[in-house]
């Protein structure tokens, strides 16, 4: 009975099988408690994949069918959060019929754009599976599909199309010993070995029916093993994490002051007022360091203006380094940065500059074609200008340490912290805005990229959002305290100023890159073999 439903023989079931292994490891994206699951939800996926894309009389394309209707329903699920964009109320002019149109092309059409990309995840297993070494080690399989897992989203990392926002690690937020591993060789491991235990359940399913009892206990011994490997290392990771011998007092504020308001003049006094009062309570709490969030003031500004006066007074009068999300002027527009004001109310020249832009948010692709086919499309940026990317870490040299800063979008990227921590940051201040998000699942979804962000690099994180979630997050991970979502106030927490590296930060994502190394040699060994063929088989028909 078994062994008839694993053969998979009716579409309907094929369907069923994969949209459900899409929805439940999206879902534990969306609800990290739920990440224990995540081991095995892509199971039923890996039986689709070891039936049809080993099997010659499928065709490619049709692999790359199934591979986007499972990936449609992941994005989906991961990017459903678009929907509490609605009415886009911060938006001026817009009505609700073009909120709604704006806010299902973004979601639909983000999860379509990641899907194109992600169906050829199945078209490869597709290549790989059929090939002749693989053909000969079966085991190969689950490997092969974890690397390949591992391989595609990082690729989301290398253009503005791509958005690692529904990476698989994040599932395992609340499962913080497991993801420790990511110190060592990045987030992508941590994605290899969840796809290769899911993998392995699928071939011991497989095993058990075609009753193949080698290959079943194979399959389970490796389970266990990875599955020791990771939470095993990860306690000596954890208990053996060195301690910082020196501390600061960090403070973070959320003013509570949404997209909607804050770009209004009329909130003006509001925000400066209430940024001036948690400030100054930060500091007579102990705060040294005052991390505001991005674009706390939606402004150019600088020593000379009224804005910069304010901050630099307030800086000056309670003797704390305050970390400003502004605007600051670039050659031929401006930068989303994050400015220094010191104890003595000067402005560092140092300036920090968001090196990862948000498509639609802060720039439009292909901006002439958008607001021709969908005009609201395009109103979304709402700075007025043009934002320019920034170029480098920037780190800010203080006498209580080097603070590096992150800007909303970029903390999703790891090789932008990376690049942090090795410009010299001992710690990292992260500014976001996450006002567009209300109070949906996208917050703690977007916490948990920094929570990964700090394990990688060894690092504690102070992250200012305007509306929340403001967190303050351990070298392990660890959120050590947060304001709720929608809420005005501040968390001040000391934290430690780390000078050694993990072994991540020194050898970045080296795991990616051996095994784009090894799928290659595969494919090209493959390559060669079908040549050497194709040349015997014209010798063949030449002798006879």
């Amino acid at each position: 009975m078994l062994d008839e439903i694993l053969e998979l023989k009716h579409k309907k079931l094929c369907v069923a099988l994969l949209a459900v292994s899409a929805l439940l490891t999206g879902l534990t994206l969306v609800f990290p408690v739920l990440g224990f699951l995540e081991w095995l939800t892509l199971v039923p996926a890996c039986l689709f994949l070891f039936r049809f894309a080993s099997d010659d009389g499928v065709r490619l394309r049709a692999l790359y069918g199934w591979g986007c209707l499972f990936f449609y329903c992941y994005y989906l699920t991961t990017f459903h959060w678009f929907l509490n964009l609605y009415p886009l109320d911060f938006v001026d002019g817009m009505t609700k019929g073009e909120a709604l149109a704006v806010v299902l092309v973004a979601w639909l059409g983000l999860s379509l754009l990641q899907t194109l990309f992600g169906g050829l995840l199945f078209v490869l297993c597709g290549v790989l599976f059929r090939s002749y070494i693989v053909r000969r080690f079966s085991l190969l399989r689950p490997f092969l599909l974890a690397l390949l897992w591992a391989v595609y989203e990082w690729t989301q990392t290398l253009g503005w199309w791509g958005v690692p926002w529904g990476r698989l690690p994040l599932g395992q937020a609340k499962y913080l010993v497991g993801l420790q591993t990511a110190s060592l060789l990045g987030p992508y491991f941590i994605t290899f070995l969840l796809v290769a235990v899911n993998a392995l359940a699928a071939l011991a399913l497989l095993s058990l029916a075609r009753k193949e009892r080698p290959m079943l206990k194979l399959s389970c011994f490796l389970i266990v093993g990875i599955l020791l490997l990771q939470y095993g290392a990860g306690t000596i990771l954890w208990f053996c994490r060195a301690e910082s011998e020196e501390t600061v007092t960090v403070a973070v504020v959320q003013g509570n002051v949404s997209s909607q308001e804050k770009w209004s003049s009329a909130s003006d006094a509001r925000t400066e007022e209430v940024y001036e009062y948690y400030t100054r309570e930060a500091a007579a709490a102990g705060a040294q360091i005052v991390v505001w969030p991005e674009t706390a003031f939606p402004y150019t500004v600088t020593p000379r203006n009224s804005l910069g006066r304010f901050v630099s007074k307030l800086a000056r009068q309670t003797g704390t380094t305050i970390l400003v999300g502004a605007f600051s002027e670039a050659e031929d527009g401006y930068y989303n940065a994050v400015l220094c004001f010191l104890p003595d109310g000067s402005m560092s020249e140092t300036v920090y500059a968001k090196r990862r832009l948000v498509p639609f948010g802060e720039f439009v692709p292909f901006q002439p074609l958008v607001e021709a086919i969908i005009p609201p499309l395009a109103e979304l940026v709402l700075s007025g200008g043009v934002i320019e990317e920034g170029d480098g870490a920037n780190v800010f040299v203080l006498e209580e340490g080097n603070i590096g800063s992150l800007v909303c979008f970029d903390s999703i990227y790891e090789d932008l912290t990376r690049e942090s921590v090795l410009g010299g940051a001992e710690m990292l201040a992260l500014s976001t805005n996450d006002s567009w998000f209300t109070d949906s699942a996208a917050l703690s979804m977007h916490n948990a990229q920094a929570q990964l962000r700090a394990i990688e690099n060894g690092r504690y994180i102070a992250r200012s959002a305007n509306t929340g979630i403001s967190t303050v997050i351990s070298d392990r991970g660890e959120v050590l305290c947060s304001l709720e979502p929608l809420v005005d106030g501040m968390l001040v927490e000391e934290i430690g100023v780390k000078k050694n590296v993990t072994l991540y930060t020194l050898i970045g994502n080296a795991f990616v890159y051996l095994a784009i190394v090894f799928l290659g040699f595969l494919c090209a060994e493959e390559l060669w073999r079908k040549k050497v063929r194709n040349r015997k088989g014209k010798e063949m028909k030449k002798a006879q």
